[in-house]
């Protein structure tokens, strides 16, 4: 079964072809980094205008890479239904739309979180990473950490499109932290590989950070970032007072606060994760979404649950990021459970959907 799957849920405009739900054949991303990073973060209007102009040559390009002569070769399209930004989210589901109706193949909305949790499911070939990349496997129950821009949950994954969620932010993505003490430090956007790159150069031992609910009973398997957030902001106030007219102390300490921070985020993080993997009795744990990149999270991550003897599944840099080929993924094992979104042109957007 090959699915050519859109994503336009944010500011990458991707498109892939993918086979039975685990084989990438192409992976086309268009992104719109050098454009938004003059306004600190997304601008939405901004981003669904791109997606206007790069849908065609992207569509087009996955195609080509894909060997698919036409769209009729193929047995369905999926895009990315919710949740987003409504205008972008639009231009992905028009043209799926445009698409599927003048090929005659089946529309399948996808829910961009699922995506993600399905990117970890995805084999590489040649010219796509490491082949050799282990997936994961249809076991279950699997424990699932999506950690984002706009999202850090934790869900227990019972069977193929089953969820049931165990914990989450109770205010802050830890994405979103990422973003918000890159700007303090003026570190640059997007804020994950700015803070990622200073604190590559910085010490993590140097200034002690909050890790918050680490002994909540009421929260074990929750996270909270915005008490750290303003840490840091308290740090970089004091450090900036003690300098007094000289004003170089903050820039002065910005790799280490980078590092420390990082630190820290990843810390809860995986301590959470594991405590839940354990409690559900996990037969193998993913890490998916945008903060997965994070080479801190994956390695603390990995020597965690090496100790634990529980399979570890985080999928390579460039599957980490808004992609399609998850989409497409995400659509093959949706199909296959009967749990197709949509009824072809009446399919909508839906920018707060959730996977409950």
């Amino acid at each position: 079964m090959k699915i050519l799957a859109i994503e336009t849920s944010c500011d990458e405009t991707a498109a892939a072809v993918v086979e039975d739900g685990r084989q990438l054949l192409s992976n086309v991303v268009a992104t719109q980094i050098e454009i938004h990073r003059r306004f600190g973060g997304v601008f939405p209007e901004v981003a669904s205008r791109q997606h206007v102009l790069a849908i065609d040559p992207v569509v087009r390009q996955a195609l080509a890479q894909a060997g698919v002569a036409s769209p009729r070769a193929l047995d369905a399209v999926a895009v990315t239904q919710g949740p987003g930004l409504a205008g972008s989210l639009l231009v992905g589901v028009n043209a799926a739309k445009g698409l599927a109706f003048t090929a005659g193949l089946p529309l399948l909305g996808v829910n961009h979180l699922e995506g993600h949790i399905y990117s970890n499911w995805l084999r590489t070939g040649a010219g796509f990473g490491d082949s050799a990349r282990a997936a994961a496997e249809d076991i279950f129950p699997t424990l699932v950490l999506i950690v984002s821009g706009g999202h850090t949950e934790i869900l227990c994954m019972t069977g193929h499109g089953r969820y049931e969620r165990m914990g989450g932010t109770l205010d802050d993505a830890a994405g979103e932290a990422f973003d918000k003490v890159a700007r303090l430090l003026e570190l640059g956007y997007p804020g994950g590989p700015a803070i990622e790159q200073a604190a590559a150069q910085g010490d993590a031992q140097r200034f002690a950070l909050p890790r918050a609910l680490r002994h909540d009973a009421a929260h074990r398997f929750d996270f909270s970032f915005s008490g750290l957030k303003t840490a840091v902001l308290n740090l970089t106030r004091r450090l900036a007072a003690e300098d007094g007219a000289a004003g170089h102390a903050v820039a002065a300490a910005a790799n280490d606060i980078a590092a420390s921070f990082q630190a820290a985020v990843a810390d809860v993080l995986v301590e959470k994760l594991a405590l839940a993997a354990q409690a559900a009795d996990a037969r193998q744990v993913c890490i998916c979404g945008g903060v997965s990149a994070n080479s801190a999270l994956r390695l603390a991550a990995q020597a965690r649950f090496d100790e634990l003897g529980i399979p570890l599944m985080i999928p390579p840099l460039f599957l980490c990021t808004d992609n399609a080929a998850m989409i497409g993924a995400a659509a093959y094992f949706g199909a296959q459970a009967g749990r197709a979104r949509g009824d072809g042109l009446a399919l909508d957007v839906i920018p707060s959907l959730s996977l409950e």
